[in-house]
């Protein structure tokens, strides 16, 4: 197929492809989708081997929220039945990260619901981050706190955080339809802040939201201009309660095309399968790590997601590898790009992705255990929530299911462990 071949090409040169071979991805028919991803796959083992990076996402702080995110299960006015507690303490978040890290994580993720924090949660996280720092020096922390004012991108930077996770969501064009709290250009200048302080740019997307192709191809060029190291892509959960409760629009076909767009087009960054990855991959989550090369670990933060040993299952299962903490995620010429910036992750100081057999597709690591990991939603957190549950019999996978959202009962707020 010349499409393919000539995507595969300028993925392998680090090369944009154009808006309308973007396009062109997102609209292959299912007889061409082993192919898309086959193409997309050849991508991501030029620059990240076979090795898969596991996040474990810790909750600081859920619900009570004062944006209206049309997507959030947190957001103002929302009625879904979703844990609240407000800033848990600083050996508390440690212990749930040194859960995550036990099970193979590499970076943990501090999410907290809300606009954005006050000079007061800056020194709550800043404190978070010493105590899982003082833990294990070695694991990358990514917060997530919303919109940042002046100077606290610095802070965080120099309490030791790597990267700050702010997600475009969809397009300007349409950002308005999905929030009215605030606007696209907010969160554009949160990540110009975070990378200007020296930060690694953790931005991405959520599909499903009712975007039309262009929106999605529109979301994914801007992440490529901000310079995003890390692009999260979220599948919509449409929780009841939400105003986006009857947006299942998604299909593990349409799931997969939209990852190989987004790999397509950011050929070289880290490409994660975030919220909604069980409730819309379902049984073709494998075939999703052959495009991406990043996962949250575990359960989600306001609904179950799948178990952290079935997670670590299927990597195993599928032939690859959890990414070592002594490896770095980026490719050479990335991570290079960061430590000249000051930005904290993709680094290592000796073999990982930075070497030229990494790059050329080698890849290491293992991990052991079980673990819990998680995905918070929020004004300014990684995206929507989502769970899983068991499927009837005889439903047609080609269908969007309606079925399988599973609000968390269990973790910070109850006497019951994460995966229990």
């Amino acid at each position: 197929m010349d499409l393919l071949d000539t995507l595969t090409a300028k993925g392998l040169r680090r090369e944009l492809p154009t808006r309308e071979e973007a396009l062109a991805v997102l609209a292959t028919t299912d007889d061409e989708l082993l192919d898309v991803v086959s193409a997309a796959g050849k991508v991501r083992r030029q620059w990240f081997g076979r090795r898969v990076k596991l996040n474990y996402l810790v909750n600081l702080k859920s619900g009570l929220c004062p944006e209206d995110c049309s997507y959030c299960s947190q957001r103002l006015g929302s009625k879904a039945e979703i844990l609240k507690y407000t800033w848990l303490k600083p050996e508390q978040a440690a212990e749930a990260a040194r859960a995550g890290v036990a099970g193979g994580a590499k970076r943990v993720c501090l999410v907290a619901s809300g606009r954005g924090p006050t000079d007061r949660d800056i020194d709550r996280v800043s404190d978070t981050i010493a105590a899982i720092k003082d833990a294990d020096e070695q694991v990358e922390v990514c917060a997530c706190l919303g919109l940042l004012s002046d100077n606290q991108a610095e802070r965080l930077k120099a309490a030791g955080a790597d990267a700050y996770n702010h997600n475009l969501n969809t397009s300007e064009a349409t950002y308005g339809d999905i929030t009215t709290t605030h606007t696209y250009a907010d969160r554009v200048d949160t990540v110009a802040k975070a990378h200007g302080a020296g930060l690694s740019a953790c931005s991405g997307l959520i599909a499903g939201m009712g975007e039309s192709d262009a929106d999605l191809v529109d979301v994914v060029f801007a992440l490529r201009e901000i310079g995003s190291d890390s692009v999260p892509v979220n599948f919509l959960i449409p929780f009841e309660g939400t105003p986006l409760a009857q947006e299942w629009n998604l299909t593990p076909q349409r799931c997969l095309r939209i990852l190989a767009m987004v790999r397509f087009v950011c050929p070289d960054v880290e490409v994660r399968i975030a919220g909604g990855r069980e409730v819309h991959l379902r049984s073709l989550q494998p075939l999703g790590l052959e495009i991406a090369n990043s996962i949250f670990l575990g359960d989600y933060l306001t609904s179950e997601g799948q178990a952290g040993q079935a997670d670590l299952d299927m990597i195993k299962d599928a032939g690859f590898t959890v990414e070592g903490a002594g490896e770095a995620t980026l490719p050479r010429h990335r991570a290079d790009a960061a430590a000249a910036a000051g930005h904290g992750c993709g680094t290592a100081s000796s073999g990982g992705c930075g070497s030229a057999a990494s790059e050329a597709g080698t890849a290491a690591g293992s991990a052991a255990g079980t673990a819990d990991g998680g995905h918070a939603c929020g004004s300014g957190g990684c995206g929507p929530c989502g769970g899983h549950a068991p499927a009837p019999a005889g439903e047609d996978a080609d269908e969007a299911r309606t079925d399988l959202v599973r609000v968390r009962r269990r973790g910070a707020g109850t006497e019951l462990a994460p995966n229990a």
